[in-house]
């Protein structure tokens, strides 16, 4: 990391026994309700580039930018001065009566960066938000139709998918373990298709092109089985990532599903929370599939967590639909539009074109995969290697030849993530489980941020594969 150094007179020293304790004094008595609540989590204290800073003073290279959100990288000064400006302009106001500049600017470059494809955007502040806003607006628009369609309350998704975590947009995901104790709560409303998952899902000799016909057979099954008429909208990830793990679209993947909706009249809607924003080498991760989405939510790259935001982009004719029918969507938040935030990811956005980093993403991208192929290929126990851009993982398996997955009761992608903590490794690494079935499967995924260089990644590549020789040998 160099020249960063964390601002000591502010960082609590721990002593020694408190070293053993892997906790501060104030951590000890945390009102902080952690994800693990028997396990205090590293206290990071500060950031710079692609490392953060933990209040021991150790630096992390973050190999995943958090949940592939830092996308900048941390710290960015140009970040911090568009947020302080704005602060001094107006930190709030409420969308229900006003807009402002920074959501007007922000939401300006996004429609332009679809060529006008997308004609508006709805800013909220997490992926969640505007999952659950891409939901309600397919329903709205069909009851905004010339002739209205009121029958159309259906949603199908894909197995082993995930869109966030409220009961709404829990239950168009598919994540196992997130859903299990709410499922009584969840919509009875929404069915879910295998995903396109090559690794598990082709059959031996079948084609690419044979294997994607079948999985838009499957969904064309689907929309049959609940009633073609009853169906308000197909949802996907445009490239999966946390609970699949970075599973590239095959050619003609998308773009088939899209007509199968297409022939019955339902909205297509791309989740590109993860992927897009330039994650997977283009600003928007369908620009690679030769299709055009309905509606399209995004987030992490957006802010690169300078501030929670996130957006829902509306094809012409939606917004076109609801401007002829009742003028308004029935959906509101009280933090949509908000001005820091918008004026923080309307820089950051900035500095993705002026920075020209959407080919550094490819350029990096590319070589990450390679040594990653090179390195890890012959592991006997890393069984997929997969990815596209600054978004690769890796797949673990007990026996190649069978694809056996790790029984849950190892928890081999938190022991992964947790190892990679280690002072003597200091790498962050994503940890995902259940990709395989629901229950069964481990991963970790790499998604550095975008100005990330060959230096870093390999040191990335080198740090990952001790961590992964430590848990599961050479």
């Amino acid at each position: 990391m160099g020249d960063y150094t964390p601002d000591t007179e502010t960082v609590h020293v721990p002593t020694s026994s408190e070293k053993q304790l892997g906790s501060s004094p104030a951590e000890l008595s945390s009102g902080v309700l952690y994800h693990q609540l028997r396990r205090e989590p590293l206290n990071i204290v500060g950031g710079k580039g692609s490392y953060l800073v933990t209040s021991t003073g150790l630096e992390i290279l973050d190999a995943t930018c958090g949940a592939a959100v830092s996308c900048l990288g941390h710290s960015d000064e140009r970040v911090h001065e568009a947020i302080m400006d704005q602060l001094k302009k107006i930190p709030y106001c409420y969308s229900l009566y006003f807009t402002n500049s920074a959501a007007e600017d922000l939401s300006r470059l996004l429609v332009d960066s679809t060529g006008g494809k997308m004609s508006r955007a709805f800013i909220v502040s997490s992926g969640t938000e505007a999952v659950e806003a891409a939901v309600k607006m397919s329903i709205q628009y069909f009851t905004e139709l010339a002739v209205p369609q009121p029958q159309r309350v259906k949603i199908i998704s894909r197995q082993s998918s995930y869109h966030g975590n409220t009961l709404g947009s829990l239950a168009v995901g598919h994540h196992a373990s997130r859903r299990r104790i709410y499922e009584s709560l969840l919509s009875k409303n929404i069915s879910h298709v295998p995903q396109c998952y090559p690794y598990r899902g082709m059959k031996p000799q079948e084609t690419t092109e044979e294997y994607v016909a079948r999985l838009a057979q499957e969904l064309e099954d689907e929309f049959q089985r609940v009633g073609p008429n009853t169906v308000a909208a197909f949802v996907a990830e445009t490239m999966p990532g946390a609970t699949l793990g970075c599973v590239p679209p095959l050619p003609g993947y998308l773009k088939a599903l899209k007509a199968v909706c297409e022939r019955h009249g339902a909205l297509f809607i791309l989740d590109e929370v993860m992927s897009g924003m330039g994650r997977t080498g283009t600003l928007h991760a369908w620009e690679q599939e030769d299709v055009v989405p309905d509606l399209q939510t995004i987030a992490k790259g957006l802010g690169a967590g300078y501030a929670p935001i996130a957006g829902l982009l509306i094809n012409k004719h939606v917004v076109d639909t609801l401007s002829k029918g009742t003028g308004a969507f029935v959906h509101s938040q009280t933090y949509q539009g908000h001005p820091v935030a918008c004026a923080a990811a309307y820089r950051v956005q900035q500095i993705i074109q002026d920075d020209n980093l959407l080919p550094n993403v490819r350029e990096m991208g590319a070589y990450l995969g390679e040594l990653l192929h090179e390195h890890l290929d012959n592991h006997p126990h890393v069984g997929d290697i997969r990815g596209r851009g600054l978004f690769w993982a890796m797949e673990f398996v007990q026996d190649k030849q069978t694809k056996a997955s790790y029984p849950p009761s190892k928890a081999l992608s938190w022991t992964l993530h947790t190892t990679g903590l280690k002072p003597k490794h200091a790498i962050s690494l994503m940890p995902g489980s259940g990709g395989a079935d629901g229950v069964n499967g481990d991963h970790i995924i790499l998604a550095p941020p975008y100005n990330t260089t060959r230096d870093e990644i390999r040191l990335m590549v080198d740090r990952t594969v001790r961590v992964i020789q430590e848990v599961l040998g050479d």
